[in-house]
C-alpha cells in the first residue's frame, strides 16, 4: 500500500515563534522540498483569531498559499472569535472541522498538530 502524501498540519496556538519558525516553515518548505506532495493548514481556535487579526502573520499566510499550501479554518472557532469573514476575504477556506479532523485521526492519515 502506498504512503500517504497529503499532510494536514493542525494549527492551533497563537504563539508567534511557533506560528513563524515551525508551522509555516514547515509547511513552505515540505512541499519546495518535495517532503509532501499536498500540504493543507488547518487554522484553529487562537490560531484563527491570530490570522484574523494580525497583518504580518496574513501576509505570511498568503506566502504560504502561493508556495502551494491549502489553507483553511474551523469554521465554528472563527464564527466564536469573530475572524470568519476576514479569513474569508483572504483567500481562506472557512468550514466545519469537527467530522474532517475526526476522519483523519481514525484514519491514521498524517497529522501534525500544533
Amino acid at each position: 500500500m502506498q504512503q500517504p502524501k497529503h499532510l494536514h498540519i493542525l494549527w492551533t496556538t497563537d504563539n508567534l515563534m511557533t506560528v513563524e519558525k515551525m508551522v509555516l516553515m514547515y509547511a513552505v518548505n515540505a512541499l519546495r522540498q518535495g517532503w509532501w506532495e499536498q500540504v493543507t493548514l488547518i487554522i484553529w481556535g487562537a490560531a484563527a483569531q491570530l490570522a484574523g487579526q494580525n497583518a504580518a502573520i496574513q501576509e505570511k499566510l498568503n506566502e504560504a498559499r502561493q508556495a502551494g499550501v491549502a489553507l483553511t479554518a474551523c469554521k465554528a472557532c472563527a464564527d466564536q472569535l469573530g475572524v470568519s469573514q476576514t479569513l474569508e476575504k483572504l483567500g481562506i477556506e472557512v468550514k466545519y472541522w469537527g467530522k474532517p479532523l475526526t476522519d483523519l485521526i481514525q484514519g491514521n492519515l498524517p497529522l501534525l498538530t500544533l
